[in-house]
């Protein structure tokens, strides 16, 4: 028997765990040792007496199961928001085209004259601004229009008349959008499909800029499918490559680099390398000082604040949990872009979740849901955080009318 697409959503991590591993039809006993942790561990995960905090071990255990990362976090649900608007399906026929695959194959048409490549990078733009919204739902009903018009400035892009470098970096952007987005609802597969294509067209564009946002793309992707190592190389050998092209106190090249170095810290916290975590955060604070303020070039919100959340992102990776929930309530972030505040306020629940701390926790996440529903509802963090706090709620506490299983069932962590 196969799960199928969404319908594992309302296990937990560990029934997704037996349920591989009776599959693969592995004891507890050979899969504990193949990722080298104690059978006991191994059991209370399984039967939802303790939560796995690092990511690292749910991608070993996945590694071990051959499944995916998804597979073990919960299938993505399709994308719906209040407008019943669920166009991820066309995204992927868009990023799929058959035609994407081969020029030769598939001869293009002839090359558009002329073609406005200014106006298409104002309406990818427009979709950058709805995702650092949160509004997930209208950017996914946009991609696939915003695909096929970055794949016809990518066949434009051979006309003498046209800016070719303008025409990719327009893909390049376009792509990279659609990556962060898809990676943020748990499309992994897909997002690796967006980013590919976002690095090959940065290439393309020949601007050094245009191929480090790119490179985020690509880390973006390869955290989502538990490839830390991968990112970490990828995000390293994009900023040593930008470092030396960047314009003095130029503060785009500025903010990629330090958002480049703030994403591999991130992967490094998840591969559990505490020091390359920490210089790479404290590299980050140095071009956050220099920027001088929080700002938002090349829609990165990069800035002394967002330093300051993914240190203490990194910390929560490293299981430092009691500094997250020391130091991560008194961070301002009214002023930051609606995306990156409300994954400050996902990781301070998750951590006050680790501490039993349930009723903190269902605060925060229901402050985030009201900040940005869609973030929250296909976040497969905040499903497995809802049912550890389902886990320990009292009968009292989490009766039919309880905003605690209000969220539960808004976030499909209940049937």
């Amino acid at each position: 028997m196969w799960l199928m697409r969404g319908s594992g959503d309302a296990m937990s991590v560990g029934e997704r765990i037996r349920f591989y591993r009776r599959r693969r039809r592995l004891t507890q006993s050979v899969l504990a040792n193949l990722v080298g942790l104690s059978e006991d561990w191994l059991s209370k995960i399984e039967r939802g007496e303790r939560d796995i905090k690092r990511l690292d071990r749910l991608a070993d255990i996945a590694r071990e199961l051959r499944v995916s990362l998804s597979d073990l976090l919960g299938q993505p649900v399709l994308m719906e928001d209040d407008e019943d608007r669920d166009d991820v399906p066309r995204v992927r026929d868009a990023l799929m085209a058959p035609r994407r695959l081969s020029r030769v194959l598939y001869q293009a048409a002839p090359a558009l004259e002329n073609v406005n490549a200014a106006r298409a990078a104002e309406l990818v733009e427009f979709g950058w601004s709805d995702y650092q919204r949160g509004i997930l739902g209208r950017v996914v009903d946009t991609l696939p229009g915003l695909i096929e018009t970055a794949q016809q400035l990518e066949d434009a892009a051979s006309h003498p008349t046209n800016d070719a470098r303008a025409c990719w970096a327009v893909s390049a952007r376009t792509h990279h959008l659609a990556a962060t987005t898809l990676s943020k609802i748990g499309e992994a597969d897909l997002a690796w499909i967006a980013a590919e294509r976002a690095m090959h067209a940065a290439d393309q564009a020949d601007d050094p800029l245009v191929l480090a946002s790119a490179a985020r793309a690509g880390t973006h992707a390869l955290l989502a499918v538990g490839r830390f190592e991968d990112a970490l190389n990828l995000g390293n050998t994009a900023a040593d490559w930008l470092r030396p092209q960047m314009a003095e106190s130029d503060p785009n090249a500025l903010s990629l680099y330090g958002m480049l170095h703030l994403r591999t810290a991130v992967a490094a916290a998840r591969y559990q390398d505490r020091p390359t975590a920490v210089e790479l955060i404290n590299r980050a604070q140095a071009a956050a000082q220099q920027l001088g303020e929080d700002a938002n070039y090349w829609q990165t919100g990069f800035g002394p604040t967002n330093v300051q959340l993914h240190r203490l992102s990194a910390a929560l990776d490293l299981e430092d949990v009691d500094y997250v929930v020391d130091h991560g309530p008194g961070v301002n972030i009214e002023h930051l872009p609606t995306e990156r505040g409300v994954s400050h306020l996902i990781d301070l629940a998750r951590a006050l979740s680790l501490v039993a701390r349930d009723a903190e926790a269902l605060d925060y996440l229901l402050t985030a849901e009201r900040a940005a529903p869609q973030l929250v509802r296909h976040n497969p963090v905040v499903r497995e955080t809802v049912k550890s706090l389902q886990r320990r709620a009292p009968v009292t506490g989490g009766g039919k009318s309880s905003p605690l299983l209000g969220l539960a069932e808004r976030c499909r962590a209940v049937q």
